[in-house]
Formats: structure tokens, sequence, C-alpha cells
């Protein structure tokens, strides 16, 4: 008898097998009972019948509480009236760890009890989906760059120098000097882009806002590729290419997944085809205002959620918002050729009011025009040294955009909360209310 993992099932249908799993919740009616298992590669039914089994093992059956662990023995079955496909008829347990007042049971419960259990609430159906679906996302994202020629970079995760300005930084002291927890590791991958051409980044970056918005998270993962010899057009391409590539790959290798979730991959399809929109910040200001929706916006403000939403939900894809006023945008993006007051630069909004999931630009190659802006930014060039090299040794037209992990998971699963994308977001909440 071979010992497999629920997700094998359907090269084992009609064979006796063994399994190690946890109960999530079972029914009895009469001389059957129903047991739904989990063994952390998917969750199934098991059978007990009480004529096959014998009245000793229907006991066991009948008196299992949620959570226990055990072995099971038994036969596959197709099942094709449930999302998995499979079950097993059961014909052994053998308990190996008993639960007892597990604390998340299968009666609705609030979100905020839900992150306080993140520890167990992992072990659920929803949960358990999200988790798988970002992991195939992050397989994904490896393949697309490696086909792509691009070589990982790993940025440090304390930092001397603050790429988006200080007010967003958490600050320790490294020795004798202050440092920062990385907002992004994208200057430092624009140093691997003079080495290597083609470089990304994978790796945890912190803000320190005090947001409880849907959209915000204290730390997140973001991808950061960047290239050289690439101009904005071209960055663009690129990254409408990824984000197509992460949705096919879920559709392909996440369906049950999906299912769990109630996504509609109809939907999902949509957002693989190609190209994406591209408006101008400004005609997103003139859409915005003409809408009547926001009488007091103005030219030269950042968007925040009902723009965004706004805009996206008059395209069925993702859509390009390009060029905005260099007011409201980092020190580090090329100023625009016939435009003193916008940068070349561009937001990539998910439709279905997720909001940004991308952003990217165009970086400046100017040494005289980076120091300026250094300045004007508040910090001391100083401290940019080995940044401004890269102006001075070769410098060549480069191009690099961010995507925020989780909220691109958010809108994938189609999931109302950025927190439910990740494993325990409730920690840092608790440590910065």
């Amino acid at each position: 008898m071979e010992q497999i993992s629920i997700v094998d099932s359907k090269d084992h249908v009609d064979e006796r097998v063994k399994i190690g799993v946890w109960l999530t919740d079972k029914r009895s009616s009469g001389k059957i009972s129903f047991l739904q298992l989990r063994d952390g590669t998917a969750f199934f039914q098991g059978v007990v019948v009480k004529s096959v089994v014998g009245k000793e093992i229907f006991e066991i059956a009948k008196k299992l509480r949620q959570e226990t662990s055990m072995w099971i023995t038994g036969t596959i079955h197709q099942d094709d009236r449930s999302h998995f496909g499979y079950e097993i008829e059961v014909d052994g347990i053998e308990v190996i760890g008993e639960s007892n007042d597990y604390p998340i049971t299968p009666k609705e419960h609030g979100i905020d009890f839900l992150l306080d259990h993140r520890h167990l609430w992992l072990r659920s159906s929803r949960p358990h989906a999200i988790m798988e679906i970002r992991n195939e996302v992050i397989r994904a994202t490896y393949e697309f760059f490696n086909n792509e020629g691009f070589i990982k970079l790993d940025a440090p995760i304390l930092t001397g120098s603050a790429p988006e300005g200080t007010t967003e930084l958490f600050k320790t002291k490294y020795f004798d000097r202050e440092a920062y927890l990385s907002q992004s590791g994208q200057l430092y991958e624009e140093a691997g882009a003079m080495a290597f051409d083609k470089v990304f980044s994978f790796g945890p970056t912190f803000r320190a806002e005090k947001s409880k918005t849907r959209r915000h998270l204290i730390e997140f993962w973001m991808i950061e590729p960047e290239m050289a010899f690439m101009h904005q057009e071209q960055s663009l391409e690129l990254q409408e290419k990824y984000v197509a590539f992460l949705v096919q790959n879920v559709i392909d290798h996440c369906a049950y997944e999906l299912k769990i979730l109630g996504r509609d991959i109809e939907v999902l399809k949509k957002y693989t085809k190609l190209p994406y929109a591209r408006i101008t910040y400004d005609k997103a200001i003139e859409m915005l205002q003409e809408s009547g929706k926001f009488p007091d916006l103005q030219w030269g403000v950042d968007f925040g959620s009902p723009e965004e939403t706004f805009l996206a939900d008059q395209f069925e894809q993702p859509v390009f918002v390009m060029n905005y006023p260099k007011a409201i945008k980092a020190f580090y993006m090329k100023p625009h050729p016939t435009r003193d007051d916008l940068v070349i630069c561009a937001d990539l909004l998910a439709p279905e009011g997720y909001g940004e999931i991308i952003g990217g630009s165009e970086r400046a190659t100017d040494y005289d025009y980076l120091v300026s802006q250094i300045k004007k930014a508040g910090q001391d060039p100083k401290n940019y040294d080995w940044y401004l090299d890269l102006r001075k040794y070769g410098s060549v037209p480069h191009s690099g955009f961010g995507l925020g992990l989780e909220r691109t998971l958010t809108w994938i699963t189609g999931e109302d909360h950025v927190r439910e994308t990740i494993p325990f977001p409730r920690l840092l909440h608790r440590l910065y209310p």
C-alpha cells in the first residue's frame, strides 16, 4: 500500500492508499460519516461506512474533533460533485494527535478574529488557496525573468539612503550610523543593470505608514527589474507581458484554487490580452474632471483610491497612466523632453478597483540634474556618491519598475483585503498599530 498526498489522488483511482491528514469538518447520517480532510496539498472528502469498517473504526470516526491529525487508509474514487474531483472510501483510521476546542469553527468569523488567529487560519481552504496561488506567482516570476535573460540580485534590507524620501522609513542604528529598513531595492538594481544589463530583485520592503486601508501594508514583497539600454516604451511592453504571463500561469496551474475562491476565470482571461491601454496623466485629469465626481480635483495632485478606481473602470484591462508631475514623483525619474513639469514614468492600474500594482520610470542619467533633485528632496548628495557614480562611468538610458506582490495577488484572487494575501500581517500591525 502506497503512501500518497491528496493532490496525487488522480494517479491512484481505485487503489488502496495511506494518507496523513487533518480533519477540517465532519457530518454523519446514521451509518455513514463524511470526513472533510486536508493534508497541506489539497482538501477532499473521506467516506466512512459502518458496514465496511466495523463498529470500532466507525466510533473513532464519529468522535473525531476538528483538526485532529491521523493516518487514514482507503480506496480512492473519482467524485465529480466536488471541486477537487476525488474522494477516499476509508477503511482504517489511526489517530496521531488529538485536538480540542479548535477556535476557528466552520461558522462565520470576522476578519479581525481570523487575523488574530492567522497562525491557525492558514489551515483553512481560502487562505490555503491564496497561498498556493501566491506560490505560483512567485514561481512564474522567476520563470519569466529567466526566460527574458535577467539575473537576480539581492538588494540589502538595511540601507543608508532613501530612494523615495525618509518620511515613510523605519529608522535604526547601524553601529555608529543611521540606517533604514529598505523601502526599495531599485537604486542597487540600477548598479546591477550597469554590470549585467538586465537584473531583478525580489525581496521584502517596508513602509512606515500608519494606514489601515485595504491597499497598504507595513511589510510587503516587491519584484523590481532594472534594464540597461531600455527606454520607457520598451519597459511598458515588458511590464504588460510580465503581468499577462502571471495571470495566464495562475489560470493554467491554479484552477482548483480559483474555484475555491470563487474567482471567475473568464474575467481573468481578459487580462492576458495585450497591449494594455495607455493614457497620460493629463488625460487622466481630464477624464476625472469631466466625470463630475471629483469637483475639487486639480492638476498636480497624486491619485488616491477613488481616482484610480474610476480610471480603471473605464477600461476592461489594466491601464497605464503615464508621465506624472515632477513635483509628486521620486528624484531619480528622467525629466520629460518637452515638459519641465513632468517626468517619464507610468503606473499600471489594475481593474476592479485594486489600484496601482506597478510603478516604474525611465531613470535620469544626467549627473548634475540628479544632484539638484537629491538636494530638492532634502537629502545629502554625499549619501548617494555611489549612485551618482553610475552617471560618471558609462551611463546609458535605463528603465525599471516595481510590482507589489501582495496587491497583485489580491487583484488576481479577487480578495477584498490585501492583508488576506500574506501569511502573518497582523503581527506587524500589533507592533505598529
